[in-house]
């Protein structure tokens, strides 16, 4: 579990139906911390216009979807989400054009696909995240979630990088992080009818007309939002870091009808999902909390340092036990 939460992964959609080149490109994502998904070509524009996260595309050629293939198809594809780069794979060696360059990152061979190592990481993982920062922020999560909420269960997903801007559900909060190594945002993302759910346990003490309010509502995933970021400050900003002063801010740009916001940078987002269940009430599928971390202002992570102490050095100096 510990691994996984310190691996960063890339989703990536695969539109291929060659049968060797899925085998190789499947190859190729295993050993590149991709995680390929596939969709039927009639089924392809209601994916990408869905929440789901996405990093890259890679597009054969000879791939169609609504009478689109080849270049008319990436082009569409580029248009629809134009913040995901497109390796394009080709019959024949091929040198991109300036008009082309504008919506395919890449364009390849099956004969060179281990050469676009490169490309495909600059792209893709052009933020170095820090392991004990990855690992840390699932755990100071989790301990949050399990304060705040009682009698759950929760699990986290393996966390990807995302260059997507896409909204999931109706309710999210925002709030600032701000360090010597860090300036951005972190946002939590849950559907409302999600967080009813969840808070009509959570509430049982007080009156229907008062736990069911959008306030109440709004309360506690403000609350749940303040949690996390008091353990993050706590963890991971020093409370000397006199570097602060004179900053700037870019607009936020939100699109409610398209589930949409910017941030006013191509940067990828460090992205996480909880699982959660109520242990009393809930039935059936989890409550999905997405947690995303938006960098957009400052990234330095040659500056970061985790205030937590070493958990081995307390086991060894007698300050800890295990229980």
């Amino acid at each position: 579990m510990e691994n996984e939460a310190a691996t960063i992964q890339v989703k990536v959609l695969v539109l291929d139906t060659d049968a060797e080149a899925g085998e190789q490109l499947k190859r190729f994502c295993d050993g590149h911390d991709l995680v390929p998904v596939k969709v039927a070509p009639e089924n392809l524009m209601s994916v990408l216009r869905s929440s789901i996260d996405l990093g890259a595309v890679f597009l054969a050629e000879g791939f169609e979807s609504h009478s689109l293939s080849g270049f008319r198809l990436a082009q569409e594809l580029n248009r629809i989400r134009p913040e995901l780069p497109i390796f394009f794979r080709t019959a024949e060696p091929l040198v991109l054009d300036e008009g082309q360059r504008r919506f395919v990152r890449h364009a390849y061979t099956l004969g060179e696909l281990a050469d676009i190592t490169a490309v495909v990481r600059e792209s893709l993982f052009s933020l170095v995240y820090p392991e004990a920062l990855v690992r840390g922020i699932v755990d100071l999560t989790l301990q949050a979630l399990n304060g705040q909420f009682r009698e759950i269960s929760v699990v986290a997903e393996a966390p990807i990088i995302v260059r997507d801007r896409l909204i999931y559900g109706e309710v999210y909060s925002l709030i600032p992080l701000e360090a010597s190594w860090c300036r951005g945002y972190m946002m939590l993302q849950i559907e409302e009818r999600s967080l009813r759910r969840l808070q009509l346990h959570q509430l049982a003490d007080m009156e229907q007309i008062h736990k069911d309010s959008i306030r109440a509502i709004n309360n506690v995933f403000s609350e749940t939002t303040n949690l996390i970021w008091g353990a993050f400050k706590n963890r991971f900003i020093s409370y000397d870091d006199n570097t602060l002063a004179k900053m700037t801010q870019v607009p936020i740009v939100i699109n409610h009808p398209q589930h949409y916001i910017s941030f006013g940078s191509e940067d990828p987002q460090l992205c996480f999902r909880y699982h959660l269940w109520d242990n009393v009430l809930q039935q059936g599928d989890p409550i999905e909390l997405h947690q995303r971390f938006v960098f957009n202002l400052n990234w330095s992570p040659e500056l970061f340092n985790e205030n937590q102490a070493n958990v081995e050095s307390m086991f060894a100096s007698g300050e800890l036990e295990l229980f």
